[in-house]
């Protein structure tokens, strides 16, 4: 099936450009994205009613809308308003943004995990609450909404083929160019797919590392 010449001489060399940026786009997207969830997490654990419902409403506008949408959305009307992206920005803010809303949902539920009794001391210790929040519970939530949190971002390497769809030429816009100039889709697309099951076995891997590496002894043991 495979012409060795159109697979080194086409193929490969435009998808491995198409990798690059897509690992441009989920680098960034996971690391801000996590970091992002965590904060809404304790906003929506421990903000003040406002915020509470601040940060309930944005969690259920973001996971309500698909993803193409929302970049739809960024890329092509916020510049009737003013507001203009690159597509590359406008890929790596909507990645942000749906990734914060989904990962605010693991730790949620991991801050409700924790014991209150660890609020309660930490206050008597002369903790403000913030205090308590960032030094003491935002750690242990952390780490345990960490696999749930990988999961996110691997679904985080696969929805990044999406960002195409606004111009930003990763790893599915090239595959996508390729194939609509050769016509050879059954080629290009089984490396494009080839290329995401490495991209997301990676990512496991390094997933399943951290997660043993911060795990707390003894949580989730039998």
């Amino acid at each position: 099936m495979f012409d060795p010449e159109f697979l080194y001489g086409e193929i490969l060399p435009a998808l491995n450009r198409g990798v690059v940026l897509s690992l441009q786009l989920i680098v960034p997207a996971a690391v801000l994205g996590f970091a992002g969830g965590l904060a809404l997490g304790c906003l929506r654990t421990f903000g003040t009613p406002w915020m509470r419902a601040l940060g309930n409403g944005y969690t259920a506008v973001i996971r309500g809308v698909p993803l193409a949408v929302q970049l739809m959305m960024i890329y092509f009307a916020l510049p009737k308003i003013g507001i203009y992206f690159e597509p590359y920005g406008a890929a790596l803010l909507s990645f942000i943004l749906c990734s914060a809303a989904y990962h605010s949902e693991y730790v949620r539920g991991a801050l409700l995990s924790i014991k209150q009794g660890q609020f309660k001391a930490a206050q008597a210790l002369g903790f403000t609450t913030l205090q308590t929040v960032i030094w003491i519970i935002a750690p242990q939530a952390a780490r345990r909404a960490l696999p749930g949190c990988g999961n996110e971002i691997v679904y985080l390497v696969k929805y990044s083929s999406l960002a195409y769809l606004v111009t930003c030429m990763e790893l599915m816009g090239e595959g996508k160019v390729v194939a609509s100039d050769t016509f050879r889709f059954t080629e290009v697309f089984l490396v494009v797919g080839a290329y995401y099951l490495v991209m997301v076995t990676i990512a496991t891997w390094l997933l399943h590392w951290l997660e043993q590496r911060y795990r707390i002894p003894g949580f989730g043991s039998q």
